[in-house]
Formats: structure tokens, sequence, C-alpha cells
């Protein structure tokens, strides 16, 4: 499968997401959570992109104080993974670490440096080429 990128925009809360070839996979493999990659990997010169998050095949989400790319099952207070619905619960839950491999499909991010030209102008959205 290949994988998808999801670039979110903070000055305007909007949000875009695009597929990268196979070939272009290998510029984000080997990255971490919280770092910075070249927004010409996703077809957006001159925007610079940082690494929020992210999930694999299963669905599982990356979370970032867990170290390289490996799977685990954590017992989980809260955070990224799981959701406590009353005070003190506890859970172990699957999380994904903080490397982007190859068993990574989903890779979240947002912008830290602006381009030339608006995302919205780059990947227009669904509805629009309906029209």
């Amino acid at each position: 499968m290949a994988m998808k990128i999801v670039m979110s925009d903070p000055k305007t809360g909007r949000s875009y997401q695009t597929e990268i070839p196979k070939e272009k996979e290998s510029l984000l493999i080997g990255l971490k959570i919280g770092d910075s990659f070249d927004g010409g990997v996703v077809g957006a010169a001159g925007y610079k992109f940082q690494i929020t998050g992210g999930s694999d095949k299963d669905g599982v989400p990356m979370r970032k104080d867990l170290k390289g790319g490996r799977k685990a099952k954590l017992l989980l207070s809260g955070g990224v993974g799981f959701n406590p619905k009353r005070k003190g619960e506890r859970r172990k839950k699957n999380v994904r670490g903080s490397l982007v491999t190859d068993q990574i499909i989903q890779v979240n991010s947002k912008v830290v440096e602006w381009g030339e030209k608006k995302l919205e102008e780059l990947f227009p959205s669904k509805k629009e080429e309906k029209k």
C-alpha cells in the first residue's frame, strides 16, 4: 500500500491528504515524530512539514514517548492511543514507536514553513473536482 500523508495548516485550520509513490517513501523512513521534511516529497515545493504522528497498517497509533519503530503493549492512563472514560482508569493498549518504518501507512504532519502557492491550490478537495 502507498503511504498517505496528512498535512495540517495551523493558519487556516484545514488539512490536506495525498499519497506518495513507493520510491519517495524511503525519504520519510527513518524520521521520528518531531522531525521535519521537505515539501518536495509530497509535491509542495517551498513548504516544510513537521511529523506529528501516524498509524500503521493495523490502525495502531504512533506514540512519541516510545523509542524506535516497534509495536508494544503499554499500560496507558491517557494520551495518544487511549481515552479513559473514568478518572484513574488505566488499560493496556497497543501502540507503535515514534520512528517511521515501512509498516507505517499514514503520516500526520503540520506546516512549519510556508511556500509561495497555497496548499488549497496544490491539493484541491475531491468535492471541488466533481463539480
